[in-house]
């Protein structure tokens, strides 16, 4: 038996399928999603009775596939509903200026300041401003007031995107944590993106730099991307840092695919998944 949109065709004998256009749609789409979509000749839907002529055949079509590329981009427009890509990525301009904003202040006190010098150790960050603002004149003062809020800001946007990754990306977030998880689905471009890619390819997500130097360069392949940043991976030995990467991604492959097709937590998955990463990074 051979499957069309319009019907089922068995040698002469032939089963129309219902002529409204939205279950022609979803018809293509499970032509599609099983491998078997094509668009035969008009004249074996006409045969069939599911049209009486090429006008009719092809109104239908233009029905049916028009609904099919709505509800795609329904879709794909319901997958970053919840603004997660476009919050990481003001995350990181935030990150952004405020590295730079503070290079500048450090640069303008040294000016100032000839004794600061950066051969000195100096703290970190949070610990620098509180630093420079001992003895800072009244207009770099108000610069470093802004860098602290900026910093509060970035601080309250990084809790609820972490927040918002565990709604709607719980397997993924469970696994690697809210951040890293919503972290991959903006370098991905999205959940449905995500859930495409094979476990070698969400390992490097984020090193494109590495990757690109090594493809041009022949340097050393990157071994991890975004994935490094979570505790499992950056605490490994050095030994067992890849295997635990690798171990990672694979698991977290098969969550974004649970994520982006049932959006629920799998408990006896991420058990086995957390158990799988907890033994990659033992000693052997």
């Amino acid at each position: 038996m051979k499957s069309y949109w319009f019907g089922d065709v068995e040698g002469r004998a032939c089963k129309p399928a219902s002529g409204d256009p939205g279950l022609l749609a979803g018809r293509l789409a499970m032509l599609a999603g099983s491998g078997n979509a094509c668009i035969p000749d008009w004249r074996i839907a006409v045969r069939c009775g599911a049209v009486r002529d090429r006008a009719e055949y092809l109104e239908r079509l233009r029905e049916a596939a028009l609904i099919l590329a709505e509800r795609n981009l329904e879709q794909i427009l319901l997958v970053d509903s919840s603004g997660l890509i476009q919050m990481v990525r003001m995350l990181d301009q935030l990150d952004e200026v405020i590295n730079l904003l503070t290079e500048r202040a450090v640069e303008w006190h040294r000016a100032t300041r000839p004794g600061f010098s950066r051969k000195r150790t100096l703290p970190a960050r949070s610990n620098l401003i509180a630093l420079i603002r001992e003895d800072a004149d009244e207009a770099l003062a108000g610069l470093l007031d802004e860098i602290d809020r900026l910093r509060d800001r970035r601080s309250l946007l990084m809790n609820q995107v972490s927040r918002r990754a565990e709604e709607i990306l719980p397997n993924c977030s469970a696994l690697a944590g809210g951040l890293v998880a919503a972290r991959l689905v903006s370098e991905a471009g999205g959940i449905r993106e995500l859930a495409a890619l094979p476990a070698s390819s969400i390992q490097v997500l984020g090193a494109r730099t590495a990757l690109f130097s090594h493809l041009a360069t022949g340097t050393p392949p990157p071994k991890h991307g975004i994935v490094y940043q979570h505790g499992r991976v950056h605490n490994a030995r050095r030994g067992t840092r890849g295997r635990v990467a690798r171990t990672l991604s694979a698991k977290l492959a098969i969550a974004a695919r649970i994520d982006y097709h049932r959006k629920s937590a799998d408990r006896e998955f991420l058990l086995k998944a957390d158990e799988a990463v907890r033994k990659a990074g033992r000693r052997e």
